[in-house]
């Protein structure tokens, strides 16, 4: 049984123009700034929301011209440009605001928005791990508006570097699907398979590779279904659905899995109902929250027919 994403992954959504081409025009960042957006990320990954949107506060207010480690996002529809920089965080200028971060609030803020705060994060992760050449061990320093660093010694360039991830629902043709626990979540917390690519590998060996790996079933007839970006730290998750057999027994043999089970549609469709796994829910069963492709894929699956 084919099936496609019913909609797109919260993380996926396009807002903002990301005006790469900006991103080597020192002149124009310069003069930009003075009527840019700044996105300020705490610490621990932490923004200010108001109104269903990050807040945005005057970059001119917080330095004269870009600091050396301000990071550029991309364009708004209005023309400014908007950075991000590690900060501490401001109450919005207008109306109240509340302290958020995308795990817990990405569903709640728009398109714009996602898309800001997930290039932000992924950026700013990645530049506190790579502050040193990967090739020499050379300091290196920030570069094309934070979309690169350069090692100032030998001239080589090193890009913000993404993990590819894959996640699948396994199912078995009709009207059940396979979802595990892992052995670190609490009982009744259950979600998709998922793991990273390994080199050399294709998305869809890793599939078939991660799933025997982590409870032993064989799959076939692997589909891809979407892709989000992840930066938690700086992963991007691939979506397939595949097809297993429910007579095959389930074999833990990494231990990453605490348990795994058959669920019917309908059993799956009442989980949805109660929320997700957040909520204060009875349930037998809680699933991920919406800020996750996972979500998408099971809502996906659980609406066929």
């Amino acid at each position: 049984m084919a099936f496609r994403l019913r909609n797109v992954p919260l993380l996926s959504r396009v807002g903002a123009d990301r005006a790469d081409h900006l991103r080597t025009d020192v002149d124009a960042a310069i003069a930009g700034w003075a009527d840019a957006a700044l996105l300020r990320v705490d610490h621990r990954n932490q923004v200010m929301v108001a109104d269903g949107r990050v807040s945005l506060t005057a970059a001119a207010k917080h330095a004269d011209t870009p600091p050396a480690d301000a990071v550029f996002l991309g364009r708004l529809e209005d023309g400014r440009h908007v950075w991000a920089v590690r900060a501490a965080l401001e109450a919005p200028e207008h109306g109240e605001g509340e302290v958020s971060d995308l795990r817990r609030g990405g569903q709640q803020i728009d398109d714009v928005s996602a898309q800001l705060l997930a290039s932000a994060l992924a950026l700013l992760n990645w530049h506190e791990h790579a502050r040193y050449s990967a090739v020499d061990g050379s300091p290196t320093k920030l570069v094309k508006a934070g979309w690169s660093r350069l090692n100032p010694l030998t001239g080589h360039e090193e890009f913000p570097r993404i993990d590819p991830a894959i996640i699948v629902l396994i199912h078995d043709g009709h009207d059940r699907a396979v979802l595990a626990r892992q052995t670190v979540w609490p009982q009744r917390l259950f979600s998709l398979l998922a793991g990273f690519v390994e080199a050399g590998e294709s998305f869809e060996s890793c599939v078939v590779r991660e799933v025997n790996e982590e409870i032993g079933l064989s799959v076939r007839d692997v589909e891809y279904l979407g892709s989000q970006p992840w930066p938690f730290p700086r992963s991007l998750m691939v979506g397939f659905h595949a097809i297993g057999d429910p007579e095959q027994e389930f074999v833990f043999h990494d231990g990453e899995i605490a348990e795994a089970a058959w669920f019917t549609r309908a059993e799956v469709r009442e989980a949805l109902e109660h929320g997700d796994w957040s909520s204060d829910s009875s349930s037998k069963l809680l699933l991920p929250g919406s800020i996750s492709i996972a979500r998408e894929i099971i809502e996906s699956w659980a609406a066929q027919e």
